[in-house]
């Protein structure tokens, strides 16, 4: 009778800790595929046109700059006709469509976002953007008295962002996959 009920007991215990392993491992391989899907979905991306933007703009201002290294629209001398229409080439070919790009993997993927509420940094950018599509519309209306967006764009805080979310997920998804922290070797 006490070697039967030793062996319900054993059975009972084994079945409950391979039952419990399966369901931390299924939960395991879940939080990997979304932190996957945050990386390739949302934060990869964002972070690169973060990185991008950030360089694209440098190389804009290091040809583009005053004298005094300031742009012409922070300058005491308002910007000359040729500044501007440099900078609506500028704005129209290479910064708005990078920041559309930021913008619209906010809107698609907004169920990848770490947070439970929208970033107020990331409604930010969304008016950025919308501010500077009114901007180049009454460029193509030909009318040139507004050159900026309405709404700054948080270059700084957008970036940072984007490259705290995306080495954050990286770290976890090491974690996840069991990599052990190494001294800077892959």
């Amino acid at each position: 009778m006490i070697t039967w009920l030793v062996t319900i007991v054993l059975a009972f215990v084994g079945y409950t800790v391979t039952y419990l392993n399966g369901l931390r491992l299924a939960q395991r391989q879940e939080r990997l595929a979304r932190v996957n899907r945050q990386l390739s979905e949302l934060y990869g991306p964002l972070f690169a046109l973060t990185e991008a933007n950030g360089r694209i703009f440098g190389a804009f201002m290091e040809r583009h700059a005053r004298a005094d290294g300031r742009s012409p629209f922070v300058h005491e001398l308002p910007p000359t006709e040729e500044e501007l229409a440099e900078w609506r080439l500028w704005v129209k070919t290479v910064f708005l469509p990078n920041i559309q790009r930021m913008r619209d993997l906010v809107i698609k993927h907004a169920d990848l976002l770490g947070e439970a509420e929208m970033p107020p940094i990331l409604l930010q950018l969304c008016a950025h953007v919308s501010g500077y599509e009114i901007t180049v519309a009454r460029w193509e209306q030909g009318r040139y008295d507004e050159h900026q967006s309405v709404v700054p764009f948080p270059s700084e805080e957008i970036a940072a962002y984007a490259r705290s979310g995306f080495a954050g997920l990286k770290r976890e998804q090491g974690r996840l996959l069991g990599r052990r922290r190494s001294s800077g070797r892959s």
